[in-house]
């Protein structure tokens, strides 16, 4: 699995090289069109800079591509459906499930500087499991206020009131979300964004 991943990331430089030329747009075009930078986005094309979905969604946008396109991922199933990313609330949810009821699975970004007003906790039906791959993801639960780091996830019944967003201005976030209405628990612990006092528990455990 993962030297299919190397090999499908491996491709992503020459191909994001391929559409600048062919559509005559040099580095510093393409950089005033996504914000990203001239450096950056030559790193990106000889290989040098490791490509991730924050990079990626910008530039799919300005070459006028899908991200499946961008990164020669092979077609699978009915050819005719597309998992296209939305954007809400200032975060790009990506679907990674197709079918209708059951676990659904997303992949969300949280852009660098975004989603940082004042916590608004909702509630509904189901049941939630986040995992965080990059940045750091601050997560309001009922009365903690946590701070999910890389590696860490948490799980919880969406019937309390939560909230998630950036922890910091200076990095995005990217986490994976599975949701259900119903499901085992998984049974993991996410780490409190403030000391507690003592007495109380200092993780957040299913």
């Amino acid at each position: 699995m993962d030297d299919d991943l190397d090999q499908v990331l491996t491709g992503v430089g020459p191909r994001l090289r391929a559409l600048r030329r062919q559509r005559d747009t040099t580095l510093a075009d393409l950089s005033a069109a996504t914000g990203i930078s001239v450096s950056t986005l030559s790193r990106l094309e000889s290989g040098a800079r490791r490509p991730n979905l924050e990079l990626l969604l910008p530039l799919a946008k300005a070459h006028g591509v899908t991200l499946d396109e961008l990164v020669g991922a092979p077609p699978t199933g009915d050819p005719r459906i597309h998992l296209r990313p939305v954007i809400r609330h200032g975060m790009t949810m990506v679907p990674l499930t197709r079918r209708a009821g059951g676990i659904q699975a997303y992949k969300l970004v949280i852009p660098a500087g975004g989603r940082r007003r004042e916590p608004d906790p909702q509630t509904h039906e189901g049941y939630e499991w986040l995992y965080v791959l990059n940045g750091r993801l601050r997560l309001v639960l009922g009365e903690q206020d946590l701070v999910l780091s890389p590696g860490e996830a948490a799980e919880f019944d969406t019937r309390v009131p939560h909230w998630f967003g950036g922890a910091a201005d200076t990095e995005p976030v990217e986490f994976l979300s599975l949701f259900g209405t119903q499901g085992e628990r998984a049974h993991l612990r996410a780490r409190p964004r403030t000391k507690q006092p003592p007495g109380r528990p200092d993780q957040l455990e299913s």
